[in-house]
């Protein structure tokens, strides 16, 4: 696969990274379980599924799947066409997913490696890679605008197969483990399925002719962020959302 290969021209200007995020079901056999969100990401020749630990493997609410199917463009003309494609989370039952530990303890981000040979002819995909994740001198800051791309309660262009974006901004400092966990706030409106999306920052300074480099990658989307001793009805919701930093993929993808 030629990973520097251009969209073609098409009639409406499509962001790559909508063909660089993915929505996930989960199965134990051909029954259906939930639907979640996750991204590609390229390390040197390895082609990684990135989403959220809990995605494939759960055991506060005993959710255990053995497979997982993702849906994939092969046409560039038509954006209607897909194929389903089926991963699965087990061989000779040993887990093929990754997981990785901080300071902390488990780190809710796990990434599954595919493998190029089963993809589909004519596959179109983008991937993040360890350039996303560099800050390129643009600085990260408290209030930042973020997009969050997914598949919230499993919504999508049904047509197209494409993901829907959620505006946000960085709500806790950034760069602080917030309450010592690996993670920052967002103050996205996020629903179920949202778990396993990129957590996005638009740069300031892109190299012309290369549309994914404009987005850098900050974290991946996890779970709500509330008070447990909120009056739930008095008080909203806080709104909050944790978003793992991404830079624990680069141990996750480590050869």
């Amino acid at each position: 696969m030629d990973w520097s290969t251009a969209i073609p021209d098409a009639p409406h200007a499509l962001e790559e990274v909508l063909l660089a995020t993915a929505h996930i079901r989960t199965y134990t056999g051909v029954q259906h379980l939930t639907n979640a969100s996750g991204f590609f990401f390229r390390r040197d020749a390895q082609l990684f599924l990135v989403t959220n630990l809990h995605v494939l493997h759960d055991e506060p609410s005993g959710h255990f799947p053995d497979r997982i199917e993702i849906a994939l463009h092969t046409s560039a003309e038509d954006l209607s066409k897909i194929a389903i494609f089926s991963i699965p989370l087990f061989a000779g039952g040993v887990a093929l997913w990754r997981k990785a530990m901080d300071t902390a303890g488990l780190v809710d981000i796990t990434v599954i490696e595919i493998s190029l040979d089963r993809l589909p002819e004519q596959t179109l995909l983008r991937a993040f890679d360890v350039s996303h994740l560099e800050a390129a001198d643009d600085d990260v800051a408290i209030g930042d605008g973020l997009s969050i791309v997914g598949f919230p309660l499993g919504f999508h262009d049904t047509v197209h197969y494409l993901a829907v974006a959620r505006g946000a901004s960085i709500a806790s400092a950034y760069g602080v483990r917030f309450q010592r966990q690996g993670y920052f706030l967002t103050d996205a409106r996020t629903h179920r399925g949202s778990s396993g999306s990129p957590v996005l920052r638009r740069r300031r300074m892109v190299s012309s002719g290369r549309p994914l480099r404009a987005w850098q990658l900050l974290g991946v989307h996890s779970t709500r962020m509330d008070m447990r001793t909120r009056d739930v009805i008095e008080d909203e919701s806080l709104g909050l959302n944790c978003a793992w930093y991404a830079d624990i993929l680069l141990v996750l993808t480590a050869s």
